[in-house]
Formats: C-alpha cells, sequence, structure tokens
C-alpha cells in the first residue's frame, strides 16, 4: 500500500512525537502542582461539586466515579510518568497495537482532567492538546511508515488554529484590519514576558508590518499546507517562525509551543526511514475509520469559521475531538490589573498597615519586571486577567480565593511568588483595588528603574473577614 504511507516524513513524525510527549508532560505537571488550591477537596471550584452538578455525558470523567486530592495526585504524575516514558522512546519498544494504547492513555489521563477543569481549564490550549494527541495516536510507530491520512489530519488541525485565528481577527477589532493592534497589545496581553516592554516600544511602523505579517501567515499561509513539496514545508516553516516571534514577546503557556508540535510533520526533514514490513489491514482500517469520523466531526468547525457570528475556542464534542480555535478577536487598549492587599490591623481604614500579595506572573510590583513561564500556565495568573477586564470573570473563585488567604492556605499560598505575611499569623482583612497599568518610557525607565506605571481607579473587593 505505497499510496498510504509516505515514508520522506520518518524523521518529521519523530520529532513531533517526542515534542508532542513534552508538551504533554508540561500539562501534566502543572497539574499535578496546581490543583490542590484550584480545584482539590477544599479548592475553590471543587470537582466534587462541579461532578454532582453536570452528568457523565456532558463532560466525560473518571473522577465521576470517584474523587479525592490523593488520587487526582496520583491521576496527574501518572500522566506525567506515561509522558516520560513517550519522551524517552517507549512506543518505538512496542508492537503497533501497543504504541497504539500507550499514546491513548495521556489523551484519557488528561481528559478527565479537562472536563471537570471548569473556568481553570478554559483555554483553547486545552482542547488544541487533546484533540492533536487524539490523532497523534494513531500516527504509528517504527513499524511502519507514516501514513498520509494522519499526516493530513495534522494538518487540518494546524489549518484550523491558523485561519480560524485570522478570521477572528479580522471580523472583529478594527484595529487588526487598521494595522494598529500591536500598539496596545504587548501592554495589554495577558501575561507579558521580560521582553515585551521592548515588543511595545519597538517603531509604530514595525508595528504595522507585524499585523500585515500576521495576517498573511494566518490567512494565506494555511492553504499552502495542502500543496506540495517543497511549498508545503515552507509554509510549516514560516508558521513556526511567526510562533517563536509569539514566544519571545509574550507568556502564552503552551499555545505557541503545541502549534509549533502541530508544524513539524508537514516539514521534509533529513534522515532515511529504515526498511519496514508492510503495513497491516486491520491498521489501514482503523485509520480509515478515524479519519471518517474526524472528517466528520469536523463540519461544526468549518461551519464556525464561515459563519459572521464567529465564535473562538469552542468543543463541539465532549470528547474534544475537533474543536475551533482563535485568540484575540479584540484587544484591550488600556491595562487593567487587580492588586490584591492585606492587613493584620483590627480596622481595616485606609490608613490601615495594607501589604500587597505578589503573583508568580502577572503584573504587580511596577519595579518587577515580568518573567518567563511559557509553556508552564499559571492559571491563577491567567484567571487575575480576566477578572481585572470584569468582575464577571471572577464570580465564580473570587470569593473563596479571598477566603483561603484569609486563612493562610498552604496550597493557596503556593500559586503566589510571595505572601507579605507570615505562615502562622494570617491577615485579619484583605481586600482587592483596580488600578491602571502602563508601560514607563525609556526615560522614566531609566530614571526610575520601573518598567510599570500603576494609578489607582477604584476598589474591586471590600476588605473582608473570615468571619463575614
Amino acid at each position: 500500500m505505497e499510496w498510504f504511507t509516505a515514508p520522506e516524513y520518518w524523521t518529521g513524525r519523530l520529532v513531533f512525537q517526542r515534542a508532542l510527549a513534552v508538551v504533554y508532560l508540561v500539562a501534566f505537571l502543572g497539574a499535578a502542582l496546581q490543583f490542590r488550591a484550584l480545584i482539590g477537596e477544599r479548592g475553590m471550584l471543587p470537582v466534587s461539586r462541579f461532578v454532582a452538578r453536570v452528568p457523565f455525558r456532558r463532560a466525560p470523567s473518571v473522577f465521576h466515579l470517584h474523587f479525592s486530592d490523593r488520587f487526582f495526585a496520583a491521576w496527574a504524575w501518572t500522566g506525567c510518568a506515561v509522558s516520560l516514558a513517550l519522551v524517552a522512546g517507549l512506543d518505538g519498544l512496542l508492537p503497533l497495537w501497543g504504541a497504539m494504547l500507550l499514546w491513548l492513555v495521556p489523551w484519557v489521563l488528561y481528559l478527565s482532567i479537562v472536563n471537570v477543569g471548569q473556568t481553570w481549564y478554559g483555554f483553547g490550549w486545552e482542547s488544541l492538546l487533546l484533540e492533536t494527541g487524539f490523532v497523534a495516536v494513531f500516527l504509528g510507530n517504527d513499524e511502519i511508515a507514516p501514513p498520509v491520512v494522519v499526516l493530513f489530519l495534522l494538518r487540518w488541525i494546524l489549518f484550523r488554529v491558523e485561519f480560524g485565528a485570522g478570521l477572528i481577527k479580522m471580523r472583529g477589532d478594527a484595529c487588526w484590519r487598521k494595522l494598529t493592534c500591536l500598539d496596545f497589545h504587548h501592554e495589554t496581553q495577558p501575561m507579558p514576558g521580560p521582553l515585551s516592554w521592548f515588543f511595545h516600544h519597538l517603531p509604530k511602523p514595525l508595528h504595522r508590518a507585524e499585523v500585515a505579517a500576521n495576517h498573511v501567515t494566518q490567512l494565506v499561509v494555511p492553504f499552502l499546507l495542502f500543496a506540495p513539496q517543497p511549498v508545503a514545508t515552507a509554509a510549516a516553516a514560516l508558521m513556526i517562525v511567526t510562533q517563536l516571534w509569539l514566544v519571545l514577546s509574550g507568556n502564552f503557556s503552551w499555545l505557541n509551543w503545541i502549534t509549533i508540535v502541530l508544524a513539524l510533520p508537514a516539514l521534509t526533514l533529513p534522515g532515511k526511514a529504515p526498511e519496514v514490513p508492510d503495513t497491516p489491514l486491520w491498521y489501514v482500517i482503523v485509520i480509515l475509520s478515524a479519519a471518517a469520523l474526524i472528517v466528520f466531526l469536523s463540519h461544526g468547525p468549518v461551519r464556525n469559521m464561515i459563519s459572521r457570528r464567529q465564535t473562538m475556542n469552542r468543543s463541539f464534542d465532549p470528547l474534544h475531538l475537533v474543536n475551533t480555535y482563535g485568540a484575540f478577536g479584540s484587544v484591550s487598549r488600556i491595562r487593567y490589573e487587580v492588586v490584591v492587599e492585606g492587613t493584620a490591623d483590627s480596622v481595616p481604614r485606609e490608613d490601615a498597615g495594607w501589604l500587597e500579595y505578589e503573583f508568580r506572573g502577572k503584573p504587580g510590583d511596577p519595579r518587577r519586571w515580568p518573567r518567563q513561564f511559557a509553556p508552564h500556565h499559571l492559571r491563577l495568573d491567567w484567571l487575575m486577567w480576566f477578572a481585572a477586564l470584569s468582575p464577571a470573570y471572577a464570580e465564580p473563585w473570587f470569593g473563596g480565593f479571598v477566603e483561603r488567604l484569609l486563612a493562610n492556605d498552604r496550597d493557596t499560598l503556593r500559586l503566589l511568588r510571595r505572601s507579605p505575611f507570615p505562615p502562622d499569623a494570617p491577615p485579619r482583612y484583605v481586600r482587592a483595588r483596580l488600578y491602571r497599568y502602563r508601560y514607563t518610557t525609556w526615560e522614566e525607565l531609566r530614571r526610575t528603574g520601573a518598567c510599570w506605571e500603576r494609578t489607582y481607579v477604584r476598589e474591586f473587593f471590600p476588605p473582608t473577614r473570615l468571619d463575614a
């Protein structure tokens, strides 16, 4: 069945599989380290409450059968172990069917986590990892050459990621059409990186060129993924370069990295494929059946892309098999940040000794330069950015967050960079205030050493005691 396989993509498949396993590892590690305060037994949005009101058919997960912090931790660390095994190439030592089952394991493990993760896991890259991971199950191992059908399914995912993002920009904020969005984006993006300040201060003509290049990469280049070689390789390489530019300019969890991973199988990389046996008939049947299912389910994302009411980052089935993607359909012009403070004083007056909690990734102290965290996903920091956009985003969880700060909850404090209160002396009151943040100018940076300038806007959450 020479038509079924493409030996020239042997190296590309190998690199893709190892890179995808690394992304899986990052995802499971983040889940293991952060879940207790977010969705644990005493978390802000406990899984036990979620599964009590949401049926299994809407959110398939093993945690409908049983949940405890110990069980979830074992589940997440098992995902880490399986991911490490795949990074090390264990799938290449197994028979074809065994390799497929091994790749199915992290998909099942992570699906159970995402489906009970609630708002903490409501990001497009969660579904993107699951969709990519499901297709990767059928990519095979060293017993066969890469199957053409599966390679094209991976390109189909990459096409929807890029083209969907391009369409939502053109249909959304007018600044994308005017080529002016990057005048604001680097300053107002969810979590700036260590170079974001410098990107913001690039000349405006260069910002215009960046936006124009982005439109070409997202609206034209994706079609070239399905062209003959070497055109497809050039298209994938251009996408990789664009994603690396985004990696340098901000912290977008593993969104950029998994997009890069998706582009790898489209490359014809150096390396000679070894002689392998003929492709088993059962494998061909399985591949064609899975492809037919994915093509059938793709009608939802396709209809969404051509709709004038296009939505971003939506799953069309509870297994996240085929999804729609997009980012920054609108760009904020002003950056707001929620600053959380506590005091040990018995009366929460304005002149009380209010001390600020420091987060790991989100802006706080104007003199503290942003760090690089991606591909690690700081879920609390990301939700704090959404809370600053609108209090509605904070409604389900922010009160629980304040409650845990008042109790000096150990698991919650581990999500922060620093608490201003010792473990045995929690604050009497906690409050939150909304500030407007802007990048300083070159002259302000030299004079003050601060990369941010902030201005008080209003109260976000009133001073609150634990017994209130």
